[in-house]
């Protein structure tokens, strides 16, 4: 079989995506210890999380609504890539008709190509592992945790915060209330009920996280808490808010982009599902815990909209105080409650 030497990993995708991608690319460079692996993706900011990666040599932006949005800016990102002469390139990506491009400018080259399960149930990171079979990668001896890399600027940003904050030492639970669809979304009003338990049953320490563009949430949650939390909405970067997580004992969370950061640090999660099917998305790893309420008939429906007559009566049937006992469990379970 071929020792490649020159690889290209093709994902213009969204965070979670890329940290659920991490395993299939440890395991390139675990079967291709020599090779040079190259990760095309789509922002700068996605990018800045594989920095520290140990298996990735380089990162490539392709920035469709920026710098390659024209045709000369997308030619000059095509003729790079047919430049550098790779020898395998895998396009996680086929449903993208310029990632197939991109992919071309490599040819001649073996070309692998990720195909999303059908019919079946698989979760992502054991699908995307299958794309290497053909290259005598087995998915089922693969090691399936994610993984995140922060650098000392990052640990140092982390413990100065919680200094500074006055929760050094303590109980912390991290909540992200966001997500890249509200259906996918827990209430304010439930994660508020929820923190003030967890402060006056616990006195744990609360840390909000999420991006800029879920400070309505935010709000939310602190219009009802009774104490102040540390509030980190819209004020990390990736790599900045993975450290962050890496000192809390628990993460609450439903299905986007933090929840993997917090497996990749191995932070425990206990994460909030509804519509979307944690078969495929879940937490990967040991000492998590999915929250669903599958007595529902139209759960997990996978829509983009909920159409049930209670709106999100997936997500309203997850109490405060469910939320409440499993982050107790898992905290007993850690050592940090006896």
């Amino acid at each position: 079989m071929k020792n490649y030497s020159n690889i290209l990993l093709i994902k213009p995708g969204a965070v979670g995506d890329l940290l659920q991608l991490t395993p299939a690319i440890r395991a390139l460079a675990v079967k291709y210890p020599e090779a040079r692996i190259t990760l095309l993706l789509g922002s700068a900011a996605a990018a800045t999380m594989f920095h520290h990666n140990p298996h990735i040599c380089e990162t490539i932006v392709f920035d469709r609504k920026g710098a390659h949005r024209s045709l000369a800016g997308f030619l000059r990102l095509w003729n790079r890539i047919r430049a550098t002469r790779y020898d395998l390139v895998v396009n996680f990506q086929r449903s993208n008709f310029k990632a197939w491009l991109l992919a071309s400018a490599a040819l001649p080259c073996r070309l692998l190509v990720y195909r999303k399960a059908r019919g079946r149930t698989v979760h992502a990171v054991v699908n995307h592992l299958e794309t290497l079979a053909p290259l005598g990668i087995a998915p089922e001896l693969c090691d399936l945790s994610l993984e995140l890399s922060y650098g000392p600027a990052e640990q140092s940003f982390a413990d100065s915060l919680y200094l500074e904050a006055g929760l050094s030492g303590k109980i912390l639970i991290a909540l992200n209330p966001g997500a890249s669809n509200r259906i996918k979304c827990w209430s304010p009003e439930r994660f508020a009920t929820l923190a003030n338990l967890l402060v006056s049953e616990l006195d744990a320490g609360i840390v909000l996280v999420g991006g800029a563009n879920e400070r309505d949430l935010a709000e939310g949650i602190l219009a009802g808490m009774s104490s102040k939390p540390l509030d980190l909405i819209g004020k990390t970067s990736l790599l900045q808010l993975g450290a962050v997580l890496d000192r809390c004992d628990v993460l609450v969370s439903g299905d986007t982009g933090p929840l993997h950061l917090a497996t990749a640090v191995k932070t425990p999660v206990v994460a909030l599902f509804g519509a979307i099917d944690p078969f495929r998305t879940g937490p990967v790893g040991e000492g998590h815990r999915v929250i669903l309420h599958d007595e529902l008939s139209c759960v997990p429906c996978v829509a983009k909209s909920c159409t049930n007559e209670i709106d999100l009566e997936c997500m309203e049937r997850i109490t405060s105080a469910e939320v409440f006992e499993a982050v107790v469990d898992m905290l007993k379970a850690g050592g940090r409650l006896s």
